[in-house]
């Protein structure tokens, strides 16, 4: 195979789920080798259906990590941390199978927004300090820091996606909007950031073929909007009523602590620094303008 100039010569994604799966698509359109890791069969036969190379690997058994071809490969590790704990050991169980002869080029690591954890619906940038509060941002958190010390000492380039909410096909709240789970008053929710499936996996691209060694890009559409506006707007697509809208003090007992901890989270992504550098064309700068082609079908 012939590769252009600045093209991997093969991409290999750790965690080849839904994002996964999208952004292989946009590397094998190149003509590009696409190798994924996963460890469920489902994830297997649905890359081998779309050209991927599949291999079996289990962050949690590094005894199966071994085998991987990662050597001078543009690597993106999508794989979730574990959902314990304020360290991410899956991360260090990959970095601890990467021989000194087993090295990729260039690693992507799709981290999350909420690692700035709560800034009080302040607009923030790549400068702004991370203050994970909660420890699913922590376990995120820490495996960025892994990732930095690990290509100090080692001569592999990394790039860190910070990304909000993901949205897209199959990722509706359409259950939770039927069974009518109450949301936060209009005026008292928390600003969110997020992004289409779609934009996402072409943001991944752009990174892996012109994110700049050492940064960090904060992913999303740049929409200023909040939460109990996303579920209003998704309800009306889907021709169904507002859910209900409660307050803090209801909401401690109405609402799953695990939404509750987004909830006391408020922030606006700054997204310039993705479109300039990386030259990213949101296909879907807004929820609606996504809504609006399915109203077409």
């Amino acid at each position: 195979m012939k590769v252009k100039p600045g093209h991997p010569r093969s991409v290999l994604i750790i965690g080849c789920g839904d994002i996964g799966l999208r952004t292989a698509a946009l590397f094998t359109a190149r003509d590009i080798e696409v190798h994924g890791a996963a460890r469920t069969q489902d994830s297997l036969d649905a890359m081998q259906q779309q050209g991927i190379t599949p291999h079996i690997a289990d962050l949690d058994m590094p005894e199966t990590l071994a085998s991987l071809p990662v050597r001078d490969t543009l690597l993106y590790y999508f794989a979730p941390p574990a959902r314990h704990g304020t360290e991410d050991t899956r991360m260090h169980n990959f970095l601890a199978s990467l021989d000194e002869d087993k090295l990729p080029a260039k690693i992507v690591y799709l981290s999350t927004s909420g690692v700035y954890g709560d800034q009080q619906g302040q607009r923030i940038t790549e400068q702004t300090t991370p203050a994970p509060a909660v420890d699913r941002a922590r376990r995120r958190f820490d495996a960025e820091q892994q990732l930095r010390k690990f290509v100090q000492q080692k001569p592999v380039e990394l790039v860190i996606l910070r990304v909000g909410g993901i949205y897209g096909p199959g990722r509706l709240p359409e259950k939770r909007l039927r069974d009518r789970v109450p949301i936060i008053h209009e005026e008292l929710a928390p600003r969110t950031n997020r992004i289409h499936a779609d934009d996402l996996a072409r943001t991944c691209e752009a990174a892996g073929l012109k994110g700049q060694p050492g940064e960090v890009y904060n992913i999303s559409d740049g929409t200023d909007s909040n939460m109990t506006q996303y579920f209003k707007l998704i309800a009306d697509h889907l021709g169904l009523p507002h859910p209900p809208e409660i307050g803090w003090e209801e909401a401690e007992h109405s609402i799953s602590p695990g939404m509750m901890s987004y909830l006391r989270e408020s922030r606006h992504m700054d997204n310039s620094k993705m479109l300039h550098e990386l030259g990213v064309e949101l296909r879907y700068p807004t929820l609606q303008s996504w809504l609006a082609t399915l109203n077409e079908d």
